[in-house]
């Protein structure tokens, strides 16, 4: 897998609302990122990455899928649960499996979920926090 740049973050703030689109956002060990609705004590789905060519490939706009992380140079179809994704120099983040497209998704548009089945983004928990930014580099820790 090549490296990657993170061209977009969201914080999810409150369920069934748009996400908010950040510049930076502070990602806590064990928790998730800072200010979204999914960083709580015991939840494994706690950041959302989606790659921006799957995005692209659907006309979809960044964070309309809910996803907390858009990065381009990484083909997420690829990444296996297990694998742990270093941002920037010190943020770690070890992928926990797919985010299969729900019905959700077809609210968004119709026929949406059949077309990003195995293509919705990876779930990953937080494993060492600190600041993440629009542009940091995102690679698979070997």
């Amino acid at each position: 897998m090549q490296q990657g740049i993170i061209t977009n973050l969201h914080i999810a703030r409150v369920k069934g609302t748009p996400s908010d689109p950040v510049q930076e956002a502070t990602a806590i060990s064990g928790l998730g990122l800072e200010g979204d609705r999914s960083a709580y004590e015991g939840n494994t789905r706690q950041v959302l990455f989606v790659d921006k060519e799957t995005l692209d490939g659907a006309g979809l706009a960044p964070g309309q899928v809910k996803e907390n992380i858009t990065v381009t140079g990484i083909d997420l179809s690829q990444a296996k649960a297990g694998q742990v994704f270093v941002i920037g120099d010190d943020v770690t983040m070890e992928m926990v499996g797919e985010c299969e497209a729900c019905g959700k998704m077809d609210a968004i548009r119709l026929g949406l979920k059949d077309q990003l089945d195995g293509k919705r983004g990876m779930l990953a928990m937080v494993k060492n926090g600190g600041n993440i930014k629009v542009g940091d580099s995102v690679r698979v820790k070997s």
